[in-house]
């Protein structure tokens, strides 16, 4: 009766345990970076959190920091924690970070320390990274 227990498990399924092992030992910060949808620029840039609904036009507005940007999302620093899966205006000063009004949703939002909050935004549309900031990143990396 138990000598049939090795006929239960065929050999491809230590093979395929083997197979994503090694899947799983290729997944570095550096290939999860390569992997995203757009490139990102560390831009450190003040940013003002207002909130995106229509009736909520006179809520608190918070001032914070961004951490990096694409074009299709942004980190930022805040004093407080922001909302997960809420819609927010994201207005970012102009001399540092030259990008219209946008609208986003928060994807994430973590106690960095006692008093900062790093937060993740999902951009509704795309937006058009100014080149300067391109150029500032290049002289970065080189």
């Amino acid at each position: 009766m138990f000598d049939d227990d090795d006929k239960l498990q065929p050999p491809a399924l230590e093979e395929d345990a083997h197979s994503l092992l090694h899947e799983l030992e290729q997944n570095t910060p550096a290939q999860i970076r390569r992997q995203r949808a757009h490139f990102r620029l560390a831009v450190k840039a003040a940013v003002l959190l207002h909130p995106g609904s229509a009736s909520d036009v006179t809520g608190v507005k918070v001032r914070g920091a961004t951490g990096d940007i694409s074009a299709g999302g942004c980190s930022a620093l805040f004093p407080v924690p922001v909302g997960v899966g809420d819609v927010y205006r994201l207005e970012f000063d102009r001399t540092a970070l030259d990008l219209p009004l946008t609208f986003a949703r928060c994807v994430r939002c973590r106690l960095v320390r006692e008093d900062a909050y790093e937060a993740g935004f999902s951009f509704f549309s795309p937006v058009t990274l100014p080149e300067s900031a391109k150029a500032d990143a290049d002289a970065l990396i080189s």
